[in-house]
């Protein structure tokens, strides 16, 4: 074969290795739906991934219960969307009825929080120098600071 004829194929093996790198890296890999699994053994429950829900209206407090009379320090237990946390804790705070702050606690996620599912959280704050009426607010923890981030469960108790 003279040099013509291999420049030739050369030219030829190139532009196929171009053409057959362009349709394999041009065309998108196929993408599969996410799939949720749960961690335990049942099916989980609606209400957790009902995304038309507002985030508050799937926190659940099972310690205080809402009205309920509470010491001057108590334990607050429950179960909050992961990503009602960040970084695996959520603030409290207790307010009197005019709002001012008398106490507040750093609720602390009690599993893995990087999960849309309910995950369990305690926290034990102390209320001084006040009795009476309050109300417990459990605030979506917001480091963006955005507006639209913002969310919160107000719990009414009474301080004894």
């Amino acid at each position: 074969m003279n040099t013509r004829t291999w420049w030739g194929v050369i030219i030829i093996l190139t532009l196929i290795v171009i053409a057959l790198g362009w349709i394999l890296f041009a065309t998108p890999a196929p993408v599969a739906a996410p799939t949720v699994t749960p961690t335990v053994n049942e099916e989980p429950s609606e209400e957790v991934f009902d995304p038309s829900r507002p985030l508050h209206e799937r926190v659940s407090v099972t310690s205080p219960k809402s009205g309920s009379s509470v010491e001057k320090t108590f334990t607050v237990e429950g179960m909050a969307p992961g990503n009602w946390f960040f970084e695996a804790s959520f603030p409290i705070q207790v307010r009197d009825p005019e709002n001012s702050k008398i106490g507040q606690a750093i609720a602390q996620a009690g599993a893995d929080w990087m999960t849309t599912e309910l995950v369990p959280f305690t926290a034990t704050i102390t209320v001084s120098n006040y009795s009476g009426p309050a109300t417990l607010v459990l605030l979506r923890d917001n480091p963006s600071g955005l507006p639209e981030n913002d969310d919160a469960l107000e719990i009414p108790i009474v301080v004894q």
